[in-house]
Parts: structure tokens; C-alpha cells; sequence
């Protein structure tokens, strides 16, 4: 076999969360019903298990709101201050709210990044070209330490005692333009790196290389821990790794990159001496591309040079300064030929700088467009969206689980499990790794499918399932007020 081109291909683990809007389900759904009465049947269904769901979680998400009351950075100060707890009592509060919090996110499909998954991540470069670290002098490390202290978890990331960013999602983002500087500087360093290879300077610039993340390498790389047999391939399309062709060199290219289609943070800052504040910020994201993940991170320090800069002008200086000396020491020196390498050595030192203040700009850019088109809430507006998205996939899970068993009949729960992922797939055209043992759970709660000896899953029909769940509270309001306009 002839050499492959390697690529840079990320997989990515299907998730649970089913990503089909759910009127859109609801709808589909019944027009599968040809006769009116059974598809009328089938709607009341759909929004009896709704409202029986709200209720089941009614009094969790309260607990969840009531707590985080008492640390949300705006009015929380004032609020403990009104209820005089004491510090022990605090403690426990935020204990208490962060284990309702992770429940929460759990039972809405987010994941914490692991260092793995981090490491994949950031191991490219997308439109954020420099390098963003995190000032940890300005976190508190006391709150998450505690909480993972006394709820240990496994597979934590190293910066987890500090803050914790949960994702779920995955998109593809691509920017289509010219990128001439970003050609240049590509063109520019494939030279530097064949020269350094070639004079035998490639070590004593860079070393051993040590562990890390290989970016060249044909094998695709895991997102995340849990393998699934079909994920889904995304390949990193990114200049560094193009063949620069005359065509592409001049016109117009697209580069690609796999994004988290959400993001949240909860981290707390440190308090100061002046301050006693016990905020807990809440930040939740969308379509963040991985490789700029840093820009999602709390308390970010401001970008410096980076210490390649900092090789090439010394090395620039070194390379001009060798050269003037050389000149200088011969007798028939030329000056015009001094002035040309001290030109040359400066230009290349200010051309170094402008990319790194083009860098910045990009990077403010960056910034300010997370805080106005990427964040879509924090605290108590995160945590609303939350408890709705919690719903909105319980209720799915059960509609579609339902749909199922009443169309197969009796089914085993790897058949129901795989006859949903089909159901999503034909019907939607999406994927996901359907969650079956927690949809049965709440069928079996709601009453309405039975398991015979031999673990076989059976449902009621539609109208015994409506009596079975029986009137909520949202009909009787709603023919009242039906009643009252009589």
C-alpha cells in the first residue's frame, strides 16, 4: 500500500441527549396515527406525561433555586446576611446546592471535560492563536475541593478543586476565506522546521519530544472515554496541516472544526480582604470549536509573547549580531551589506511583534463575541434552562419508548434500545445513544408498560394509558378557565 496523507480526525462519542426539538417528535409522530380519535389520544398522551414529569421534578428544581438564591453573586451576600446563618450552615448550603446542580446536569446529559478530552481539544489551533492561561490566584479552591472531598468522582481533570467545565453536543464549525498572513506564517514555519531538521538544530531548540498529544498521527483520537462501535469521524481541516497549492495559496479556503455545542462553568473567585462574597458563577456557552476552548475559561491572565516569539527575536538578534561582528572583523567590509542584514534582522523582529498585537486583536474579538453571541445565560437563567432541558429529554425519552412498544409489541430492552435509535435515525435523520434503561424507569413509574418472566417489555393501549395516568392539574385549570370565558 502506497503512503496515506495523514489526517486529523477527532471521534466523537454519540451522546444521549435526543436532539430533535420535542413539538417536532410529538407532530411526526402522529401523523402516524391514520384514525383522528387515536391521534387525539395520542396528543393527550404526549402532554400528560409532560405535566406528570414537571411534577415529579417540581420540588427538586425548587430546592435547586431556593439554594443558589443564597449564592448568586449579585444578591446572594445580602441574602445570607438576612437569614444570619452561620459559617457550618453555609457550608453545608453550597455542599447541598452543588450536589442538586450536578443531578441537574446529569439528568440533562453534561459531562465534565476530562484532561484527556482537554488535551484533544486544544491540541490544534483554530482562530485563537494565542496562548490563554488561566490566573489561578484568582479562583477559590476550597469550594470544589470540598464538595469532591466528600462526593469523590473519578476522572476528574487536574483544575477540578478550582472550576469544572461541563459539555454536551457536538457541531462543526467552518470559516471559508482568504487567510493570506495565516499562508505566509504556515509557508514560513514548514521552512523554519525543514532548516532546523536539516542542520541538526531541531534538538537543541526543542529537545526529546515528551508525552503529548501528537497532532500528525493517522489513527483518530477519542473525545471522550466511552467508546461507542459507529461515533461519529470528524476530520480537523487546518492550514498547518494543507497542502499549499498555487490555487489555494491564492484564493479562498475553508478550514473546519468540531465544536461542543454547549458549554457550562461553575467555578467561585477567590474572595478578597475586603469582601466575604460566596458567589457561584454559572456560565453556560454555546458552539464553542474545541481547539478555542480557552475562551471559555474563568479569570483568563492577558496574553503575553509566547515563547516561540521570544526564540525568534533572540535568535534573530543572535543571527544579526554574529553577522555585523563577522563583518565588521574583515577589513573590506561593506556597509551596505551590514545595513541589509541589521535591516532585515529588524524588520523580521517588527513584523514578529505586529503578528502577536494582530493576535490580541483577534483575540479581544474573541472575547467580546463569547460575552455577546456565545453566552447564552448565567446563574439563575442557566439553571431555568437547565430544568427545562431535564423535562423536555424525560418527556422525549418516554414518548418515543411508548411509540415503540406500541407498534412492535413485547420487546426486550436492547431490541426497544436499538428500535428507538433507528426510530430517531429514519424519521429525523439524527443519532444519539438512546438512554433505554432510563426511559423504561419512568414508564414503569408512570404505570403503563408491564415485563413478563422473560424480560420482555409490553405496553397499555393509549386510552388506558391516559386513565392510568389520569387528570393533571394543568386540565382542570384549563377547563376552569375554558368555563370562566363561557
Amino acid at each position: 500500500m502506497g503512503k496515506k496523507k495523514k489526517k486529523d480526525i477527532i471521534r466523537l462519542e454519540r451522546e444521549s441527549v435526543v436532539p430533535i426539538l420535542k413539538s417536532k417528535l410529538i407532530e411526526t409522530l402522529a401523523y402516524n396515527f391514520e384514525d383522528s380519535s387515536e391521534r387525539a389520544e395520542f396528543i393527550k398522551f404526549c402532554q400528560r406525561v409532560e405535566c406528570t414529569i414537571r411534577a415529579w421534578y417540581l420540588l427538586q428544581f425548587e430546592d435547586l433555586m431556593q439554594l443558589y438564591a443564597l449564592f448568586d453573586p449579585i444578591h446572594g451576600a445580602r441574602k445570607l446576611e438576612q437569614h444570619n446563618l452561620s459559617p457550618e450552615q453555609v457550608d453545608a448550603f453550597e455542599l447541598s446546592f452543588l450536589t442538586h446542580l450536578f443531578k441537574v446536569m446529569d439528568k440533562s446529559n453534561f459531562k465534565i471535560t476530562t484532561d484527556e478530552e482537554i488535551e484533544v481539544a486544544l491540541s490544534a489551533q483554530y482562530r485563537l492563536n494565542l496562548p490563554i492561561t488561566v490566573d489561578k490566584s484568582k479562583l477559590d479552591k476550597r469550594l470544589l475541593t470540598r464538595y469532591f472531598t466528600k462526593h469523590p468522582k473519578d476522572n476528574l481533570p487536574h483544575f477540578a478543586d478550582m472550576y469544572l467545565i461541563f459539555r454536551r453536543g457536538i457541531g462543526i464549525d467552518h470559516i471559508s476565506a482568504y487567510f493570506f498572513q495565516a499562508k505566509v506564517n504556515t509557508i514560513i514555519l514548514k521552512t523554519w522546521r525543514f532548516f532546523l531538521k536539516v542542520t541538526g538544530l531541531k534538538r537543541l531548540f526543542f529537545g526529546k519530544s515528551n508525552k503529548q498529544y501528537k497532532n500528525d498521527t493517522s489513527q483518530p483520537v477519542e473525545i471522550s472515554i466511552e467508546g461507542e462501535q459507529d461515533g461519529l469521524y470528524v476530520e480537523r481541516i487546518r492550514i498547518e496541516k494543507m497542502k499549499l497549492s498555487i490555487d489555494k495559496l491564492l484564493g479562498r479556503i475553508t478550514i473546519q472544526e468540531p465544536t461542543f455545542d454547549r458549554i457550562i462553568v461553575v467555578y467561585r473567585p477567590k474572595k478578597t480582604k475586603k469582601e466575604n462574597d460566596r458567589g457561584i458563577y454559572v456560565k453556560h456557552f454555546k458552539d464553542i470549536p474545541m481547539a478555542d476552548l480557552e475562551i471559555v475559561l474563568p479569570e483568563k491572565k492577558n496574553p503575553s509573547l509566547t515563547p516561540m516569539d521570544w526564540v525568534k527575536f533572540l535568535v534573530s538578534a543572535a543571527i544579526g549580531l554574529v553577522t555585523v561582528i563577522s563583518s565588521i572583523s574583515i577589513p573590506t567590509a561593506d556597509i551596505r551589506v551590514i545595513f541589509a542584514v541589521l535591516s532585515a534582522v529588524i524588520c523580521y523582529c517588527v513584523k514578529t511583534y505586529f503578528s502577536f498585537q494582530k493576535n490580541l486583536v483577534t483575540y479581544q474579538s474573541l472575547i467580546t463575541q463569547s460575552v455577546y453571541d456565545k453566552q447564552l445565560d448565567s446563574g439563575r437563567g442557566t439553571l431555568l434552562h437547565l430544568c427545562d432541558e431535564v423535562i423536555q429529554q424525560e418527556v422525549k425519552e418516554v414518548i418515543i419508548s411508548f411509540f415503540i412498544l406500541r407498534e412492535s409489541g413485547k420487546s426486550t430492552r436492547q431490541d426497544l434500545d436499538g428500535r428507538c435509535e433507528e426510530l430517531i435515525k429514519e424519521e429525523f435523520g439524527e443519532s444519539c445513544n438512546f438512554d433505554v434503561d432510563d426511559a423504561v424507569q419512568k414508564l414503569e413509574k408512570l404505570g403503563i408498560v408491564c415485563r413478563d418472566s422473560s424480560g420482555r417489555y409490553s405496553c397499555v393501549d393509549l386510552k388506558q394509558a391516559n386513565e392510568i395516568i389520569g387528570i393533571t392539574t394543568e386540565e382542570v385549570v384549563l377547563k376552569a378557565t375554558e368555563g370562566d370565558r363561557g
